[in-house]
């Protein structure tokens, strides 16, 4: 039985798929039934790193969508639109989707997860998170029988990349994010990925499978790395710690009607060394989950590429395959998230949130300026894990403040006070801490 694949895109990881597709040797017998029908570029003219099948290529993706030989369609053009337009269309022909476009899926997630269901397909995700780690599926089905307690990962290779760079040579953000783009791990426009945005859009469908219900993609709390300075890379390594962009969704509680409350967030932490995620260099992601009963599972590889991004296209495709060869092609699952929607969602104010904190402060050389300083951070309730001053320049000194774990409000009250000093020139840097 030969399945049509019809694919929007033929870039980095289009291209990747299109590869598996037309080489099954050596692969899982089910790739040998995947026909590759059409495949939508924007130039046809254009070389390509694979051979596609000849009359394949079309400039039109509504070509794929429509085409009654495609049973499958594979998006990975990326972008908003026309990526929605095209997957609602294939999902209202009757046909199953794979995707790898995380922000369609963070912002209309809902919409296309109800008309999926609605027509009866499928509509699988794996590569639109962490590249090549398997985790749609595990919280879909392998931790269904967990509460969730945490998910936390690394989940954007870019910033990781820059972050372990920093971290190893000293180097400065903007040097290095210049390499990055030099070596094609950051595209010329870096803001997605610098500013946090990819790793909330990650966030959110991670959380929406973890605690079964619809996440306010615009309101994830999200700080990027683009203001990040190299001396708190550095003065958290002489404290024991590493600078990481950490996406994390936490289970607060429920509400009175059940509801799940959580802080979804995404930000630059500070991560004990001994920490899981502490380890995580280079491109590569992780993203650990904490749940009762299983307690710690981690997953982690490489998170984006061709190679990566691609394994995870076509394991959902054969997922797709394999239902078709046993119930048909309208199987009359909830295709985007299977079981997950069950509660409903709620995020919860900053204020209300509590963490541990990092704070850099620049001061006057001044005997008794630590005291005052502590005085703030008691006044408020706020309680001091350490305090450790590094010379300064021209009279000034730097005093780095690690807190135990406080309510933020109470933490805001303390910096308030901290900077209504007059010793205090400046708040230099305020981070999460783990």
């Amino acid at each position: 039985m030969t399945i049509g694949v019809g694919l929007l895109g033929l870039g980095t990881v289009g291209a990747g798929v299109a590869s598996i597709l037309t080489n099954p040797q050596g692969r899982h017998p089910m790739v040998a039934d995947l026909a590759l029908r059409r495949v939508a570029v924007r130039d046809p003219q254009r070389s390509r790193p694979v051979s596609l099948p000849p009359g394949s290529l079309v400039t039109d993706p509504l070509l794929v969508v429509d085409d009654p030989a495609v049973e499958i369609v594979v998006e990975v053009m990326g972008g908003l639109e026309p990526a929605r337009t095209l997957i609602l269309r294939a999902i209202s022909a009757g046909k199953s989707v794979v995707t790898a476009n995380k922000a369609v899926i963070a912002r209309h997630g809902e919409e296309i997860a109800a008309a999926a269901a609605e027509r009866g397909v499928y509509v699988l995700i794996e590569a639109a998170v962490g590249g090549g780690i398997p985790i749609i599926e595990p919280l879909k089905q392998s931790l269904g029988g967990n509460r969730i307690r945490r998910v936390s990962g690394i989940i954007n290779g870019t910033t990781n990349y820059i972050l372990s760079r920093m971290a190893d040579d000293g180097a400065g953000y903007g040097e290095v994010l210049a390499e990055a783009q030099a070596l094609g791990y950051a595209e010329a426009d870096p803001a997605a990925d610098v500013e946090g945005g990819d790793a909330a859009d990650k966030i959110a469908i991670l959380a929406g499978l973890a605690y079964g219900g619809t996440i306010s993609r615009a309101s994830i709390a999200t700080e990027g790395i683009d203001r990040l300075d190299a001396r708190d890379v550095a003065y958290a390594a002489k404290l024991g710690f590493v600078v990481k962009l950490l996406a994390v969704a936490e289970h607060m509680g429920d509400d009175a009607e059940g509801g799940a409350l959580l802080d979804v967030r995404v930000n630059p932490t500070l991560l004990p060394k001994p920490h899981p995620l502490a380890g995580v260099n280079g491109v590569n992601n992780a993203i650990l989950v904490e749940g009762d009963p299983v307690g710690q599972v981690m997953f982690y590889g490489p998170g984006a590429g061709a190679g990566p991004t691609a394994s995870a296209v076509v394991a959902d495709i054969l997922n797709i395959a394999g239902i078709h060869r046993v119930s048909g092609p309208q199987a009359g699952l909830d295709p985007l998230l299977a079981a997950s929607r069950w509660r409903r969602c709620s995020l919860v104010g900053s204020a209300h949130t509590s963490h541990r904190n990092y704070v850099r402060l620049r001061t006057l050389d001044e005997a008794g300026v630590i005291g005052k300083i502590g005085t703030c951070f008691g006044d408020a309730g706020v309680s001091i894990q350490s305090i450790v001053q590094f010379a300064g320049h021209a009279g000034a000194a730097e005093i780095v403040t690690i807190t135990h774990e406080v309510l933020e409000a109470r933490f805001r009250a303390a910096l308030d006070a901290i900077e209504a000093l007059p010793e205090v020139q400046a708040v230099a840097a305020c981070l999460r801490t783990l």
